[in-house]
């Protein structure tokens, strides 16, 4: 027998997936993501640039059934997701997946919840959208990492269209060939840069929104007879080759096998409101938070990739001046949580309303303004699946004190607890919906029955 291509696997892996082949730790992995990421969907729907979103959107929008997140507004499926995606990615406090670098969460679930409410599907199968979706973003992802991202590409904005493509395969049940040709059109729709990181722009925050909406009319297509170049992945002018310039051998088109380990078992969810780049430096900066005084100067070491949106390659990264570069600059992440000012919701939603002055002449400014960063590559040959921190500061009497940190909270290897991920979805849910709305979302998430109709879920996100 022929052995498939990367492209067949990837199309078999949507259209073999069952509830049943699903791990019970995927399963969990995915009510947990699910929570993550609702809760910032709730959270942030207010933000100036949601806002807009959702103003444009009413404005052209194609009628539908699918609701929009602490809303009253009805879309069609690809509208709704379109503003949803746009909220759960709004802030930099969404999940991370570190071997792709990328954000699945806001595209696949916006995708499958929507997708769930027009198709009238159930809580089963938006659960196996998610599933499906998630796993062929981070599949594709992960061999595009660490270059895609040092190739100056927003890899979430280049992923997201082959997620929620993949969502609405799997939920609309396309045979092999449909899936292959949702998945090859959805490559037609990835662009997108992390310029926002220098210059800035609230177009970042509206890339999932992007990718998410074109990656459900990319199946909207192929449904429609539309179809894609078969060799979209590994052709001399597909993904691989154009993207990253990466050769793909036998081992990667296993990497699509329904054997491997479900990349949605261990989602990274974030702590901080900042780049994921920038956390294992946040966590290990509380170190010297009873020594500022004494701090000489900083030396950051840094992968490479990350260099690229949070360091030396971020002409911003010294001197932000907007919300996105904040999020980006790694002095000045660490620096606020040396100064224990904090790196969460509340502290990054202050600058951004004008109620936090960071300019050059706050404390926070002058310890940035010690800190140096030398790209390491060392780090990303060793660490390549994770985002390491490596610290050296050297004080005022010459000492030195040298810190590595491999795990950053939040990373699956050094999960949030349930009790703290529990408190995050509060701090976001309940200003939106109160306590007892909250509440009966959150119970949903973790334990609808699922039977449980996705209108009757959906309707618990919508005001």
């Amino acid at each position: 027998m022929t052995a498939p291509t990367i492209e067949q696997a990837a199309a078999a892996l949507v259209t073999d997936l069952t509830y049943d082949a699903i791990s019970p730790e995927a399963l969990a992995g995915t009510r947990r993501l699910m929570e993550d990421q609702l809760a910032l969907q709730v959270g942030c729907s207010s933000l100036p640039w949601c806002r807009a979103v959702l103003d444009l959107t009413r404005a052209s929008h194609a009628p539908g059934v699918s609701s929009v997140t602490a809303g009253a507004d009805k879309f069609s499926a690809a509208d709704a997701a379109f503003v949803n995606a746009t909220y759960g990615h709004s802030f930099e406090y969404d999940d991370a997946h570190s071997a792709s670098l990328s954000h699945p969460g806001s595209a696949v679930v916006s995708a499958a919840i929507a997708v769930g409410e027009e198709i009238g599907a159930t809580v089963e199968e938006v659960l196996v959208g998610i599933v499906a979706g998630y796993e062929i973003y981070t599949r594709i992802g992960t061999l595009a990492a660490p270059m895609l991202l040092q190739n100056g590409f927003h890899p979430h904005a280049v992923l997201a269209p082959f997620g929620a493509a993949a969502v609405v395969a799997k939920m609309k049940g396309f045979d092999a060939e449909t899936t292959l040709h949702a998945l090859s059109i959805a490559l037609s729709h990835s662009a997108g840069t992390t310029e926002y990181t220098s210059s800035g722009g609230s177009i970042k925050r509206i890339h999932s929104g992007i990718g998410t909406r074109n990656g459900i009319r990319a199946a909207e297509m192929a449904a429609a007879g539309i179809t894609g170049p078969t060799r979209f992945l590994a052709g001399n002018k597909g993904f691989f080759n154009t993207f990253v310039r990466r050769e793909l051998t036998d081992a990667d088109v296993d990497r699509f096998s329904l054997n491997r380990p479900f990349e949605i078992a261990g989602p990274l969810f974030k702590p901080y409101c900042a780049c994921g780049y920038n956390h294992a430096f946040i966590d290990g900066a509380r170190t010297f938070a009873d020594r500022i005084a004494d701090i000489e100067k900083v030396e950051l070491a840094i992968q490479p990739s990350g260099d690229v949106v949070v360091g030396n390659k971020n002409v911003s990264a010294w001197a932000p001046q907007k919300i996105e570069q904040l999020q980006y600059a790694l002095p000045f992440q660490f620096a606020l949580s040396a100064l224990r000012v904090g790196n969460g919701y509340q502290v990054h939603k202050a600058y951004l309303d004008g109620r936090l002055d960071l300019g050059p002449d706050s404390e926070v400014a002058a310890l940035a303004q010690k800190i140096s960063i030398r790209p390491e590559p060392e780090l990303d040959k060793e660490y390549g699946r994770k985002m390491v921190g490596d610290i050296t500061v050297t004080f005022a009497d010459g000492a030195t004190e040298h810190l590595f940190v491999e795990d950053s909270t939040g990373s699956a290897a050094n999960p949030m607890s349930e009790a703290d991920l529990d408190a995050k979805y509060r701090d976001l849910a309940v200003g939106e919906l109160g306590d007892a709305r909250a509440d009966e979302l959150l119970a949903a998430i973790k334990g609808a029955p699922l039977d449980t109709p996705a209108t009757a879920f959906a309707a618990l996100l919508r005001r």
